[in-house]
């Protein structure tokens, strides 16, 4: 039946509820439902908000108990029907009697991917689908890029000086940006599964990459590509293990100095996965997403960032412009030029003296 001003009330509050999920799910989708009686009334609320944990539809079903018969149920996926951590609620809503249930968008993974939308409806009950499903889609773009393309959701992010330099010159640890871009930047790391550098950066900057001054639930893992083993055992990140494990990405090696560095970096806590001496930085992205890592930063340095970029493995762009420049001694970053042609939905605000120019990828496949 068609959507009605009242189902897209209540699909937008089972949005909201949501997005409480955000930086504690993974790698399960972020989810809520709300369910409505036949007078209008809402008789229960839910979202999942850790994996492993009830679903949106089991709780908002708790809530209602037998006030759910004949109701409507508003959920911002498709509900499962299939044993993973927890039963079906496909099972769980047929049996509550529930009457009608709207679906923001199907749910990508293979095992439902509508079989629980047409499980509904071959027990009668009605089901309409797509009723806000960009924004269902938007919230879960992590989710979604880890399923149909077993990758995480990449978000390039750089740092950059007014005339596009990264450090003030080859080698030289180079603070651009104020505290007010600072607080953004780990407000982010709070949110996403990985951060991404390559082996010059930890380097040249000696990260923690950690997330410092906003709250996070689930370890953040930190990601080194380090095809030559460069990391030092001695690195300031192998110090912070108790944020969230190391992965060093590399290459397998027969040398014995290779053998010997990996050892090392194991001794200092580091996890080592090997790829294929010809592996692609695709093949990495797939290790790390059989990790159940669905949304990855990568924050430098400018080989990642090209190289993620030309596989076309980039999914947003964040770039801190800060309000300097660095001349021509400066490293300088990408073509900003062709970061923009790439680019839709381009917006830009300030963070203190810097700005922000953010964009989803343009896809043309």
């Amino acid at each position: 039946m068609p959507a009605t001003a009242r189902d897209d009330t209540h699909m937008r509050e089972a949005l909201r509820l949501a997005a409480k999920g955000i930086g504690r799910t993974s790698p399960n989708p972020m989810v809520g439902a709300v369910i409505v009686d036949g007078r209008g009334a809402v008789v229960g609320t839910g979202y999942h908000a850790r994996a492993g944990g009830d679903h949106a539809e089991v709780r908002a079903l708790a809530e209602a108990g037998r006030a759910a018969r004949g109701a409507t149920l508003y959920c911002t996926l498709e509900p499962c029907c299939h044993h993973g951590r927890t039963g079906p609620c496909v099972e769980r809503i047929v049996e509550a009697a529930v009457a009608r249930v709207v679906v923001a968008m199907p749910d990508p993974n293979p095992a439902v991917d509508g079989k629980g939308i047409e499980s509904l409806r071959a027990r009668g009950i009605a089901v309409d689908v797509g009723l806000r499903e960009r924004e269902a889609a938007r919230l879960n773009e992590a989710f979604v890029t880890w399923v149909a393309e077993r990758r995480p959701f990449v978000t390039l992010k750089v740092a950059a000086s007014l005339d596009g330099r990264i450090a003030a010159r080859p080698g030289a640890r180079t603070a651009l940006t104020s505290p007010a871009a600072n607080r953004i930047v780990h407000g982010l790391r709070a949110r996403v599964d990985a951060i991404g550098v390559g082996s010059t950066t930890v380097l040249v900057d000696d990260p923690l990459l950690t997330a410092r001054g906003a709250p996070r639930s689930l370890p953040l893992t930190r990601v080194v590509f380090d095809r030559r083993l460069r990391t030092p055992p001695a690195a300031r990140l192998l110090g912070t293990l108790d944020a969230g494990p190391v992965v060093v990405l590399t290459v397998e090696s027969a040398s014995a100095q290779q053998r010997e560095r990996q050892a090392r970096l194991a001794d200092a806590g580091a996890e080592i996965e090997r790829l294929d001496a010809g592996g692609s930085l695709r093949d990495a992205f797939a290790r790390l997403a059989g990790r159940g890592l669905t949304s990855l930063v990568l924050e430098g340095g400018r080989r990642v960032h090209e190289a993620a970029w030309e596989a076309g493995l980039v999914d947003r762009v964040q770039v801190f412009v800060a309000p300097v420049e660095l001349g021509p001694s400066g490293v300088a970053w990408m073509d900003r030029g062709a970061i923009l042609r790439g680019v839709d939905t381009l917006s830009v605000r300030a963070c203190g003296p810097d700005l922000l120019m953010e964009a989803d990828v343009h896809r043309t496949d």
